[in-house]
């Protein structure tokens, strides 16, 4: 059995068609535990600093999958040939959103075959969701998963048009209009964090960010108390 966090195998389930391309793959756990279950026939496992990818390619051997994954020591999707590699799934996990939005931002030209993209941010999904849009993305569905007390964003994608809100932007198009108990737990966490800005704060000398902060806590309470 493939050694996989609760994270990933919830990112697995939304896995598609025969080929996946996971960046930035920490080992390769992903892509491997996605050939054991039969969800896919083969992989680009994406690295870009050698010791990682090291890694991957001793993790790969070891379970017995290097002829079914091909790892890849590079930037991103840069990895990827458009000519030569059919991608059915990208997968970027464990990243914080504006970084997985500059991953896509800089490699997009490498997935003119518009594959399925499921992006699991650690924090700031925004730039994520605009990105998206402006680039012929559609979200299929966003989830929300807690594993050692942190709180996750998965999105999933597919080829299309879309039309969000500013508060899909910032909230989740799926996520906000039926909060969960994780999505509310999520954003308290956020209220509380914007409110240990504000205390060190000094309303006069920065009001400028002091009312950008007060802006976003009535933000967030505006959604959750709805």
């Amino acid at each position: 059995m493939i050694p996989i966090n609760r994270r990933l195998k919830k990112v697995s389930e939304y896995v598609t068609g025969e080929r996946l391309a996971d960046i930035g793959s920490d080992h390769a756990f992903l892509p491997m535990y996605c050939l054991e279950q039969g969800y896919i026939t083969s992989a680009i496992a994406g690295e870009v600093i050698p010791g990682p990818y090291s890694a991957a390619v001793k993790s790969v051997a070891r379970h017995g999958y290097k002829n079914q994954i091909d790892i890849r020591l590079g930037n991103g999707l840069t990895i990827l040939n458009p000519e030569e590699d059919t991608i059915d799934t990208v997968t970027i996990c464990g990243m914080g959103g504006p970084l997985i939005a500059k991953i896509l931002n800089e490699g997009f030209k490498h997935i003119p075959h518009r594959p399925r993209l499921i992006l699991q941010s650690n924090i700031q999904s925004e730039p994520i969701r605009r990105f998206l849009q402006a680039n012929g993305y559609h979200i299929v569905t966003e989830t929300l998963i807690k594993e050692r007390a942190h709180i996750y964003e998965i999105i999933v994608a597919d080829a299309g048009t879309m039309s969000l809100s500013e508060q899909d932007f910032k909230f989740g198009p799926f996520l906000h209009p039926k909060p969960s108990e994780l999505f509310v737990e999520k954003w308290m966490r956020e209220i509380e964090a914007l409110a240990d800005i504000k205390k060190q704060l000094d309303p006069v000398q920065h009001q400028k960010r002091y009312d950008e902060i007060t802006r976003q806590e009535n933000e967030i309470k505006e959604v959750l108390n709805r």
